[in-house]
């Protein structure tokens, strides 16, 4: 015969929150893994000529890749499990009890929205310009004299970089007979 109290109590819904807060880090393993996943997936079902294998292959690389992350995913899941926790660097400034600087992610976020939209019918630099330029506004930065210099300049040298030393096409815009 059982009595009421050798049947254990109902793990609550608070009891889950606090297991979740403390095992948090899962979080990382679950994204490794789905990240590791994707990548071997990918990777093997890449379509490659015959003529284009040699002693390492196109699928090298990403196999060796997608498998480290499936790895590193299982490890990291049985430290957590074993009672690890990552530990807050020594210099870290963050006050968790503060809430989210919205206001600045929303920012951000349109900057980036605006870059991905502009890219292609004013071309990299100009595009880039503005990224460079909204990021730093978001962040914080009000120098108006410099933002915009300083915002065109790492726009220009990175799309030199790129297109030029480096052969990624970027769309060049109202400016590719120019640059």
């Amino acid at each position: 015969m059982t009595t009421q109290t050798d049947i254990p109590p109902a793990e609550t819904g608070g009891e889950r929150r606090s297991w979740l807060r403390e095992h948090s880090e899962l979080g990382v393993c679950v994204l490794l893994l789905a990240l590791g996943v994707l990548v071997l997936t990918d990777a093997l079902t890449m379509d490659v000529d015959i003529a284009q294998r040699g002693p390492v292959g196109p699928k090298t690389v990403p196999v060796v890749v997608g498998a480290g992350l499936l790895v590193i995913a299982a490890l990291l899941a049985l430290d957590v499990l074993r009672g690890g926790r990552g530990q807050a660097e020594g210099g870290e400034d963050v006050d968790l009890s503060e809430p989210a600087d919205w206001r600045t992610v929303l920012l951000l976020a349109g900057v980036f929205l605006g870059a991905a939209v502009l890219i292609e019918p004013v071309g990299f630099p100009v595009a880039g310009a503005l990224l460079f330029w909204g990021a730093a506004f978001a962040l914080g930065s009000r120098r108006i004299d410099r933002d915009p210099l300083i915002a065109a300049g790492l726009s220009l040298v990175t799309y030199v970089v790129f297109n030029n030393l480096l052969g990624v096409p970027l769309p060049g815009g109202p400016l590719m007979g120019v640059l």
